[in-house]
């Protein structure tokens, strides 16, 4: 206490002591002092601002930098291409930095977890979320991938050949709905087979051809019948060789309508040789070479049939009485103007006039002309004499003649002869 008194009263000493303007000089350094602690204080204070805004500043580049990275994963996980495509904005040289340091931060996070739940690699696979059109990987030994990648590509084969099969079962030719025309000038057609017609049931495969003789057996036996069809450019015939030789019936022709005259005329060797042929025990029919262009002509040809036929009444036709109208070879027929039903009607006529006079009629022709050139379901009534110089005959529908060769060899006559089978025994009926 003593000590405290002594001080104050040596301050106040000094304080009597202190020179005029003493205090004002103390009181200005005092004041520079505080100005100096304040300036330092606030380039502090800015410093601190400005190293905070700095911070502020870094941190804002990194979120966005991860927030970029998080956007690429995402964007990559799902195939979206507008944020991993060209037209993607490119990040700055400070983003890149930070988005490289937070990828590795991801992946040292992916490495702990991995760590802590022992993850395999087929767990960290998320692309197996999505569909993968290409094949799948097959899990086994070698052979049985290979039997597997084998019967896969058989699959795909097969179905190359599947369709080419159908493309096949397309085609006209494979349809089994259509049948080759072949005209006479050499071109071809598909021609749609008439399902209401009735189709012939002949198995060709019992067909059998010896010496030019042909016959169709059925159970081991022949049923089938051989003729000959003949007229005056046959010249002289002998009639009993042709029995020996195993002719069973001939077809005489009996006359012509000249196809540019338009004359009837009788063939010239018609009364011999249905005499000798019916000498020789052959059974008999007759054909007509027909050029009319009305019906009324087609009935005046029938008629001068029947009336020949009567003058001759001792000789028994056995087998039918056929219409033969066709073209003509290198020359033009009377009867090419007409159209297919003009010449359907004339036919029937013709077949109508032997019918009703107690004769068996038929249709000759080839099978361009049965199938184009009339109409058969207007002809259903009458048989069907088949001209078709094949070794099986591929007509459609049911036929009970078949010319099967213009060029026969036979003994009892010199030169080519027409040769035909019967698949039915008109003298039986």
């Amino acid at each position: 206490m003593t000590e405290d008194i002594n001080d104050i009263k040596s301050w106040k000493r000094s304080e009597a002591m202190r020179l005029p303007g003493e205090n004002d000089d103390i009181g200005a350094k005092l004041s520079a002092k505080y100005v100096v602690i304040g300036v330092s204080l606030s380039a502090l204070l800015i410093l601190g601002v400005v190293f905070f805004a700095k911070q502020e500043q870094a941190s804002s580049a990194k979120l966005r930098a991860e927030k970029a990275q998080n956007t690429t994963v995402m964007a990559v996980e799902h195939g979206d291409s507008s944020v991993t495509g060209d037209s993607a904005p490119v990040a700055s040289e400070g983003e890149q930095d930070l988005a490289v340091n937070g990828s590795a931060s991801r992946m040292r996070n992916i490495e702990r977890l991995y760590e802590e739940n022992k993850l395999t690699a087929s767990d960290l696979d998320f692309w197996d979320m999505y569909p993968n059109d290409e094949p799948k990987s097959v899990s086994g030994s070698e052979d049985e991938t290979s039997e597997l990648k084998d019967l896969g590509d058989a699959q795909t084969e097969g179905d190359k050949y599947s369709q080419y099969d159908r493309e096949q079962q397309e085609l006209p030719e494979n349809d089994g709905k259509h049948t080759l025309i072949t005209y006479a000038n050499g071109s071809e057609e598909w021609v749609l087979i008439n399902p209401y017609l009735e189709k012939n049931i002949y198995d060709f495969t019992n067909l059998t051809m010896k010496s030019d003789k042909m016959a169709y057996y059925q159970e081991g036996k022949s049923v089938s019948y051989l003729g000959a069809d003949v007229s005056k450019y046959n010249e002289e015939i002998d009639f009993a060789s042709l029995k020996g030789a195993g002719i069973d019936f001939v077809m005489i022709r009996l006359g012509a309508r000249g196809y540019g005259s338009g004359q009837i005329v009788l063939d010239e060797k018609f009364a011999d040789n249905i005499v000798k042929a019916s000498e020789a025990g052959l059974d008999i029919g007759i054909y007509f070479f027909s050029q009319a262009i009305t019906s009324d002509e087609a009935i005046e040809e029938a008629n001068f049939v029947i009336q020949n036929l009567q003058n001759l009444s001792n000789y028994k036709i056995t087998y039918p009485i056929a219409f033969d109208m066709e073209y003509v070879k290198n020359d033009t027929a009377r009867i090419e103007a007409l159209s297919r039903d003009q010449k359907t009607t004339i036919a029937k006529a013709f077949l109508d006039t032997i019918k009703n006079a107690g004769y068996k009629p038929m249709v000759y022709g080839t099978k361009e002309w049965l199938i184009k050139q009339v109409d058969l379901t207007k002809l259903t009534g009458y048989d069907i004499w088949l001209s078709q110089q094949e070794d099986v005959p591929d007509y459609p529908y049911q036929f009970q003649m078949w010319q099967y060769t213009l060029e026969g060899k036979v003994s009892g006559i010199t030169g080519d002869i027409d040769l035909n089978i019967s698949f039915i025994d008109y003298s039986e009926k």
